[in-house]
C-alpha cells in the first residue's frame, strides 16, 4: 500500500515539474499568445514581453552586442506601448501596467549609466518614451471625465 502511494506521489511530482517547465513560453510563442489573447488579457502579456526584452537588452549590452541590444530596447518601447494601449482601451489593469512601465523606465535609466557614451542616447530616449506612456496611463487613471 505504501509503495503504491510513494510511486504515485513520485509520478505526481514529476508531472507537476513538467507542467511548470512547459508553462515557460518562448518569446515568439508569447508574442503569438499575446496577439491572439482577449483584449483584457493583453496588457499583462505585453508587459511580460517588454520585461523579457529589457532583460535581453541588458545581457546583450554586457556581452558587447550593441545592435541586438538596441533592437531589444526598441521592442521594450513597442510592447510597452501596446500594453498601454490595451489597458486604456479596456480600462483594466491600468495600475499594474503603470507600475510595470515605471519600473522598466527606471531599469533603462540604470542600464544607461553602465553604457558607453555612444550607446546611452537610444536607451535614454526609450526611458523617456516609457515615462511619457506612464504619464498617459496616470492621466487616464485619474481623469474625472468619462473613460
Amino acid at each position: 500500500m505504501y509503495r503504491r502511494l510513494i510511486i504515485s506521489a513520485v509520478f505526481g511530482l514529476a508531472a507537476a515539474g513538467l507542467a511548470l517547465a512547459a508553462k515557460e513560453l518562448t518569446l515568439p510563442e508569447l508574442k503569438a499568445k499575446a496577439d491572439a489573447a482577449p483584449l483584457e488579457d493583453r496588457p499583462q502579456l505585453y508587459v511580460e514581453i517588454a520585461e523579457r526584452q529589457l532583460a535581453a537588452a541588458g545581457e546583450s549590452y554586457r556581452a558587447g552586442g550593441a545592435e541586438q541590444a538596441r533592437a531589444a530596447v526598441d521592442d521594450v518601447v513597442f510592447y510597452a506601448g501596446k500594453a498601454r494601449d490595451a489597458s486604456i482601451q479596456t480600462g483594466k489593469k491600468l495600475k499594474n501596467t503603470e507600475i510595470s512601465v515605471r519600473k522598466m523606465a527606471a531599469k533603462l535609466r540604470d542600464l544607461r549609466r553602465t553604457l558607453s557614451f555612444d550607446d546611452q542616447a537610444p536607451v535614454q530616449a526609450a526611458a523617456d518614451q516609457l515615462e511619457s506612456m506612464r504619464s498617459e496611463l496616470l492621466a487616464h487613471m485619474f481623469s474625472k471625465g468619462k473613460r
